[in-house]
């Protein structure tokens, strides 16, 4: 997902958008651990996009 995106939905859009993150994120670090995953790559990925959702949304709110 990128930054150009996010920055265009609203905040409820984002509140939604990080918990499903959040969401994915605990059912790869699972899948992981029980070694199910196929790509661990995809946990950093997950990862980033949290870190973008957030920021962005502390912005907004900032403002």
């Amino acid at each position: 997902m990128k930054a150009s995106e996010i920055r265009k939905m609203s905040v409820e859009e984002l509140e939604k958008e990080l918990a499903g993150l959040k969401e994915e994120l605990f059912n790869l670090r699972f899948k992981h651990a029980i070694n199910q995953l196929d790509n661990p790559h995809k946990i950093a990925d997950v990862r980033k996009d949290i870190a973008r959702v957030m920021t962005i949304l502390h912005e907004m709110k900032a403002q």
